[in-house]
């Protein structure tokens, strides 16, 4: 038997995605039990954020990533000059 059989037989998704019974992951049946006794509180779909704080525009952070780059360049610029070519 080659390996590209071995291969086909052991990841066959076709034949495991066509079984009739699915279990449950661990975690699934974890949560269902757990849930039974006491069942999660009721929530929106997604929460109201939270204010952390200022943020920052895109343009501040985009001045601040280019000025950085510059920065970069003129350094290693100024270490060429230093070291004579």
């Amino acid at each position: 038997m080659s390996e590209q059989e071995d291969w086909e037989r052991e990841f066959d998704h076709g034949w495991a995605n066509s079984a009739r019974h699915k279990e449950p992951s661990a975690r699934a049946r974890m949560l269902a039990a757990r849930w039974k006794e006491n069942p999660p509180d009721p929530a929106p779909f997604r929460a109201d954020p939270e204010l952390t704080g200022s943020r920052r525009s895109s343009w501040v952070s985009t001045a601040v990533v280019l000025g950085c780059v510059a920065a970069v360049i003129v350094l290693l610029g100024y270490a060429r000059i230093r070291n004579g070519y």
